[in-house]
């Protein structure tokens, strides 16, 4: 009784505490907390968390509610820029070492240094493979010799990795190896052509990490074409991407595609984001009723350079006259400024004079400010309007739920917008130095 009396006593502890993810972060001082989530193909569960010690040092104590799989460690925000994948088996403790240049390496976790040590193994194969053709050599036996390298390395770690996740990993990233000698040019197109043979995108722990989107992502920037411009290249790589994932859930789809997205949105490729809204995250968007995507990716639509801009009601003094037109009917300058401001912000308030002195030196007939404040009450807004007497002003009452704040998707001031004569969004500055940076490059 005694004896079982102790086992009752150490069981929640056991069942508390079963392994660790331990690990040093370096430059130290560069960190200051580790965020732990349990993925899965369409989400991820906060697991927990641990404050990165002076020494850089970490540890995540899993219980039993840990179970088995893909976990994403996370070290910074923007959380989706700054985090890394660990496989975790539920039968050992993990140790590993990150640096900031070198990435993440694995101390102590079977799984995970076996990804490390095929991924080093093939690294070094392939770069022999390019060696061989950069030196343009004709030693025939050689590359033969450097393929079966390839090829028995790849089954070495095929068979060290069964019944792990590992094996995944590492089937997903066998390449293309020739049978027979190739020149260099038929080689490349056969890797092109041959990059997804072994991806399964409807594979759960493919689904639970970052690599599918990091083989996407390779496959549509890597992968340049000597006879089409950047834009077409990627569009025709995203087709091709696309085709391989056509069979996965939808919302797998939806997850890759968005990032795809999203990264041309950050690059200024619009024409390249609205062709994947176009061609096929909307239809995605609309299959899973997921309506706040939808209006997204048409707002972006919306905005774009080449677009005609939102309209919207101005007031305009006309022959001693308040009048009341619509902003695409003004006319007689080349370029309208739209700006929107705030009586409240500061910035605005250091940017905003700035921006009327600039537009008095371009002249009138060069450039019209339509300045919108968005503004919670009237009173300090109109006062400070008299201020900038050649801005047409316009009251955009509700401040954050103004509607023409919400057609141009405005969440921060000031916020600025370049229109030509006809009211085309031409650009879109980030701020007051990007603007006068557009005007005087299109002076030169």
């Amino acid at each position: 009784m005694k004896r079982l009396f102790v086992i009752t006593l150490l069981l929640p502890t056991i069942l508390l505490a079963q392994h660790t993810i331990k690990g040093v972060f370096s430059p130290a001082e560069e960190y200051n907390f580790a965020l732990l989530y349990k993925v899965n193909p369409t989400i991820s569960d906060y697991v927990t968390n641990a404050e990165i010690q002076e020494d850089g040092s970490f540890e995540f104590k899993l219980d039993s509610t840990n179970t088995k799989g893909m976990y994403r460690l996370v070290y910074a925000v923007p959380q989706e820029d700054y985090n890394f994948d660990i496989i975790y088996n539920g039968k050992e403790d993990i140790e590993l070492a990150f640096n900031s240049e070198t990435g993440v390496a694995f101390q102590k976790s079977t799984e995970n240094k076996l990804i490390t040590s095929y991924t080093n193994s093939m690294s070094m194969v392939t770069q022999s493979i390019g060696n061989y053709f950069s030196q343009e050599s004709k030693d025939t036996i050689a590359l033969k010799a450097i393929f079966k390298t390839q090829r028995e390395t790849q089954a070495n770690f095929e068979k060290a990795a069964k019944n792990t996740r590992a094996l995944a990993f590492i089937k997903a990233n066998k390449p293309y190896i020739p049978k027979h000698i190739e020149g260099v040019n038929k080689y490349i197109n056969n890797l092109r052509n041959h990059y997804f043979d072994h991806v399964d995108f409807n594979n759960q722990t493919l689904q639970s990490s970052n690599f599918l989107e990091e083989r996407m992502l390779n496959y549509v920037f890597g992968m340049s074409s000597e006879t089409k411009d950047e834009q077409s290249s990627y569009i025709e790589n995203i087709n091709v991407v696309y085709g391989h994932m056509q069979s996965a859930p939808k919302e797998v789809k939806r997850i890759l595609l968005f990032d795809l997205w999203q990264q041309m949105s950050d690059l200024g490729h619009e024409s390249v984001a609205n062709y994947i809204a176009e061609t096929y995250l909307m239809d995605i968007a609309v299959a899973l009723n997921d309506q706040e995507l939808l209006q997204s990716l048409i707002l972006y639509q919306n905005l774009s350079k080449g677009t005609v801009a939102p309209d919207f009601e101005v007031e305009i003094k006309e022959k001693d006259k308040l009048v009341t037109k619509k902003m695409s009917a003004l006319k007689g300058a080349e370029n309208y400024v739209i700006v929107f401001w705030s009586s409240t912000c500061p910035h605005c308030l250091d940017e905003v004079p700035q921006l009327q002195t600039f537009v008095k030196l371009l002249g009138e007939d060069k450039v019209q400010v339509v300045a919108i404040g968005l503004e919670d009450e009237p009173y300090g807004w109109k006062n400070l309007t008299y201020d900038y007497p050649n801005f047409i002003h316009v009251y955009g009452e509700g401040k954050w739920d103004n509607e023409i704040g919400n057609a141009y998707g405005v969440s921060s001031t000031p916020a600025y917008f370049i229109l030509d004569k006809d009211k085309k969004i031409v650009s879109k500055p980030i701020n007051f130095d990007v603007l006068k940076q557009y005007f005087k490059t299109e002076e030169e």
